[in-house]
């Protein structure tokens, strides 16, 4: 009796033991394979199989197989029972019950379709099932030592099928959750580069820079080998083409750029996204011009805004897959409609920018005639006095009147330096090293006042609008010291920290009462203080009579992020 009851503690323990190392399996293949084992070692068969089947094919998606070698070797060879494994496993999944043959089972005979018929002689199947969905089957094939399975053999791989069946449910589980998981993190990512891809366009003015960002920004986000943007013209065709991704021995090796033909030219009439797996396989497509990089998968968007197309955005060659996805064009779309605002924008900056030169043009034209034509004209009505003046041979009334006439030709001269000075070149060009240099020499040489830049290179390295800022206030700061300060120095000081940039201007001239609101509020002040408070920043003017003029405008660095 006590023999009896230790076999079976001995046998609940072995059976407690396969049943968790297969609960501790991690994986698909490490479930299957320890179920195998498992089945084989408790039923004492010579040979076991672990299988799933893909419900879409009916067919085998995974097989495991274990088997012990006997003395005689293994009566059938791995191919052979591979086979009869997966024959086995899906009877067992269309029959949806358990299989069981003997040799003492006289009403039940061994398949014909079993290849080791006549060599296995005995048999027990029992479906993986998990909440009513079979997903594959156990079996185990030839008690050891010629003897038949057990109504209790089968018991015992129905409690192995069992906890297999939970523990592929919850791999698959896992499996899910790490997918979505990563899913996650890939749609972060993009919308944290989508992000910063919207930023980078906006902050752009420049309509080539903006055309170059937003091609650049879709080839990283979508993850596609090359990208262009291609910009219609009223014959249908592409009158500009702008790219990224291509080499320069790349583009030296082009006869010409694509002209909007084939794909390109259909996104032109179709004015609508085309996304195709092989460019080649599509009726649309043409040749490609002698010496164009190899293109497979392609995606195209129009750019466009107020029913107008703008331009159209292609990208090429999917990096991480076969062909672009659908949410590779919703990207792409989004990206296009942002693409439109940009465009748009900075098609009114040139369009502003031009308006700018009208304006000027005008004001030198009134200045001109109301200041330095009047001044000349009075320098001319001096010397006739002093012709006169000498026909009476009162030379000393002729003096007199030569010295105002040199005062006033003097006083000429410095308000023509002055408006050359204003007609600089208004418009930032994005460097703001180069701008801030040019802008310096041009106010030296008009003004004749030494002018002192400090500023290292690694602080002028700003974005856009910050650079931009930095570089108009500063022109209006010089400016207002050529008409008003009567300066003999000047100092411009550019500073950044970890939070801001700062940007100081120091005159020594007459300075001004601060009191005195008509002195305080001109255009050029206020328009300093504006861009001030559109980028979130302090302006600050200090002045005093006899003590010059220092002008500081301070901004965060966080607001371009």
């Amino acid at each position: 009796m006590l023999s009896v009851e230790g076999n079976v503690i001995e046998h609940s323990v072995q059976v407690c033991r396969v049943t968790l190392a297969i609960a501790e399996a991690e994986d698909v293949e490490s479930i299957l394979q320890q179920a195998a084992e498992a089945v084989r070692v408790l039923t004492g068969a010579v040979y076991a199989a672990a299988g799933l089947v893909s419900s879409q094919q009916d067919e085998l998606s995974h097989l495991k197989l274990n088997y012990q070698n006997t003395d005689d070797g293994l009566l059938v060879s791995a191919d052979v029972l591979a086979e009869l494994a997966r024959g086995l496993i899906l009877t067992t999944y269309r029959k949806k019950q358990p299989l069981m043959a003997d040799r003492s089972d006289s009403n039940v005979s061994l398949p014909t379709w079993l290849p080791g018929n006549g060599q296995v002689a005995n048999w027990i199947s029992v479906p993986l099932e998990r909440k009513g969905q079979i997903v594959g089957a156990l079996c185990v094939f030839e008690k050891e030592g010629a003897a038949n399975f057990s109504r209790r053999d089968q018991e015992l791989l129905a409690v192995v099928a069992a906890h297999t069946a939970v523990s592929l449910h919850k791999v698959q589980l896992i499996e899910r959750r790490k997918a979505h998981s990563e899913q996650l993190d890939e749609r972060n990512r993009q919308l944290a580069a989508f992000s910063l891809a919207a930023t980078n366009i906006a902050g752009e003015l420049a309509l080539d820079k903006v055309l170059q960002q937003i091609v650049d920004s879709a080839r990283e986000l979508i993850r596609s080998e090359y990208a262009a943007l291609g910009v219609p013209g009223t014959d249908g065709f592409l009158e500009a083409f702008v790219h990224s991704g291509m080499s320069a021995q790349q583009l030296k090796q082009m006869s010409h750029l694509p002209k909007g033909l084939g794909l390109l030219g259909a996104i032109v009439r179709e004015k609508r996204p085309i996304r195709i797996p092989k460019i080649s396989a599509d009726p649309r497509s043409i040749d490609f011009p002698e010496g164009h990089p190899q293109m497979s998968s392609f995606l195209g968007v129009p750019i466009v805004a107020g029913g107008r197309t703008l331009g159209n955005l292609y990208l090429t060659n999917k990096i991480d897959g076969p062909e672009f996805t659908a949410d590779d064009q919703k990207l792409a779309e989004l990206l296009a409609t942002h693409a439109a605002v940009a465009l748009q924008n900075a098609r009114l900056y040139e369009q502003v920018g031009r308006l700018v030169i009208v304006e000027e043009r005008t004001r030198i034209g009134m200045d001109l005639h109301d200041g330095i034509i009047q001044s000349i004209y009075a320098v001319g009505l001096t010397l006739e006095s002093v012709r006169l003046t000498l026909n009476d041979n009162n030379r000393e009334d002729a003096d007199r009147l030569l010295e105002l006439a040199i005062e006033g030709l003097n006083d000429t001269i410095r308000d023509i330096r002055n408006f050359i000075l204003d007609l600089r070149p208004h418009r930032f060009q994005g460097n703001l090293q180069e701008g801030l240099a040019r802008l310096v020499r041009e106010f030296q040489a008009n003004t004749m006042v030494e002018v002192t830049l400090r500023a290292r290179a690694e602080d002028l390295d700003l974005r856009t609008p910050l650079a931009r800022a930095v570089f108009f206030t500063t022109q209006e700061a010089l400016a207002n010291v050529a008409r008003h300060a009567r300066a003999k120095r000047v100092e411009v000081t550019i500073q950044r920290t970890a939070r801001n940039v700062m940007l100081h201007v120091q005159d020594d001239g007459r300075g001004f009462d601060m009191r005195i609101r008509s002195v305080t509020v001109g255009h050029g002040l206020s328009n300093m203080r504006s861009r001030a408070e559109d980028l979130k920043g302090v302006f600050k003017l200090q002045s005093a009579p006899g003590e010059g003029t220092a002008v500081t405008l301070t901004l965060p660095l966080d607001e371009e992020k």
